[in-house]
């Protein structure tokens, strides 16, 4: 069964690099002393995508001094020193990899001093910027929260936090002017968040869809995709998290339609291709998506972009073993008809799942070894029973077991619903997708999927809708 895995791969350079403000150099040398740490190991931690990797290690003094020195530099990027006594702190690394960092551990902030590092030095100048207005910033956001939108302590607020705002924004086109180039330029350009307008419908009140669209299609225009650093910095997967999870409705077709549109946007930027059709699919996979039939985001991706032509990173066997992966899950997609199942009873007769005449049917797949199935178990007869008079029919499979292991757990369960089992899997192939047992599906009067990925208190809910649109 095909796998997609999101690999950490972290490309080190080991030719000679230009410096900025140095000279040309080709190793790393990080001389670090924060007053007020203890003696121990200061790990250097690096990021790419949403993962966080150990890049390298040194001893700190009881000084707090400590020096990090490599032969190969490090990938451009975002990174922190975690140091003994649970103290961390960040710093950029772009081609300027020698350099000193001075702090003291109680304020590392305020009093960080850096030479040789263009792009720490932008970083640290940033923070304490940032760090002198928050105070200020929370205790306005404070008044305006207590206060109703349209009295004078309110507006008064927000014309002070506005203000403060600006002068923030100011502060970075300051840096961007005169370091266009720097990685700091483009880690804090990217971050940054569309301008919000505000629409109007004809009759006055506000547009909120118009005024969310507008805001997802600007949402990535600070974004270089030709600058592969971001790549190894949070800004681009947590831009990514809240395109996918917050800003886009959590519903199947729109989540389609949407990483679709960024994926085949960047498609030209060959690191981001991978990364954002990798993540995108990994976060809708059977076991991972909390949105119902998830799945069918991840069947869309695989299907269309982790073709030999364009998914270059892997090999066409692995390809070939996902595509067959996903083409075993689009059978079973909401909204496609259910497949029929006929295969052999308790009692030796062949059933299948289209003669049943209830108007709903569920599809229960278990496996008798599994203990969430053996707790599931006893709910799933009391729903029957409960809702058979109703026009709700079970229909049950079981999955990777014996002959004699499945009738023992029918018989132990009291199931007075069909139940069938192939040890040949031939009668399930391709048809009812089962990642983790138990799994449950539910077919309306046409045998279409009208829900999925289910949890048995979640049932009750879905037969009651489905009555009543027969109603």
């Amino acid at each position: 069964m095909g796998k997609l895995k999101l690999a950490i791969v972290v490309f080190v350079c080991v030719c000679s690099i230009g410096a900025l403000r140095a000279q040309t150099i080709d190793s790393t040398l990080i001389d670090v002393t924060i007053e007020g740490i203890p003696p121990g190991i200061a790990r250097v931690v690096g990021t790419y995508g949403d993962q966080n990797y150990l890049a390298d290690s040194t001893m700190v003094d009881d000084k707090g001094h400590l020096v990090l020195k490599r032969k190969n530099l490090l990938p451009a990027g975002y990174y922190f020193f975690l140091l003994p006594g649970q103290r961390n702190f960040p710093f950029l690394i772009d081609k300027d990899q020698r350099f000193t960092l001075r702090a003291k551990a109680n304020d590392l902030i305020g009093t960080m001093e850096v030479e040789g590092s263009l792009n720490t030095e932008l970083l640290y100048k940033n923070l304490l910027f940032q760090s002198i207005q928050d105070p200020e910033l929370g205790r306005l956001s404070e008044i305006m929260r207590k206060n109703p939108p349209n009295s004078a302590e309110y507006l008064e607020a927000k014309v002070f936090q506005l203000e403060m705002l600006a002068g923030r924004k100011t502060h970075l086109e300051e840096i961007y002017k005169e370091f266009p180039d720097a990685l700091f330029t483009s880690f804090k350009r990217a971050g940054q968040n569309p301008d919000f307008v505000e629409f109007k419908k004809p009759n006055g009140d506000t547009d909120t869809l118009r005024q969310v669209l507008h805001y997802r299609d600007h949402f990535w225009d600070g974004v270089d995709f030709k600058d592969t650093r971001l790549l190894y910095t949070p800004v681009i997967v947590n831009k990514l998290k809240r395109y996918i999870k917050e800003l886009t409705p959590q519903n199947p077709d729109s989540l389609v339609k949407v990483s679709d549109q960024i994926i085949r946007r960047v498609m030209p930027y060959k690191d981001y291709f991978r990364f954002f059709s990798n993540w995108i699919a990994l976060q809708h996979e059977n076991t991972k998506t909390t949105v119902m039939d998830g799945e069918a985001v991840y069947v869309h991706i695989v299907k269309t972009f982790f073709t030999d032509e364009l998914a270059t990173w892997d090999t066409p066997e692995n390809l070939a073993k996902l595509r067959l992966h996903v083409s075993e899950m689009e059978a079973s997609l909401l909204g496609r008809k259910g497949p029929d199942v006929r295969a052999m009873d308790v009692n030796g007769e062949y059933k299948s799942i289209y003669e049943l005449t209830a108007p709903i049917v569920v599809i229960f797949m278990f496996s008798p070894d599994c203990e969430h199935c053996q707790k599931e178990a006893p709910e799933i007869e009391r729903l029957y029973k409960k809702w058979k008079p109703r026009g709700v029919e079970f229909f049950g499979i079981s999955i990777s077991t014996t002959d004699a292991e499945w009738k023992a757990f029918v018989k132990k369960n009291g199931f007075t619903f069909t139940n069938v089992f192939d040890p040949t899997n031939r009668a399930i192939y391709a048809k009812y997708f089962v990642d983790i047992t138990p799994e449950l599906y539910v077919l309306n009067k046409d045998r279409t999927i009208v829900a999925k990925n289910l949890k048995s208190e979640q049932l009750e809910t879905i037969f009651e809708r489905e009555l009543r649109k027969l109603k």
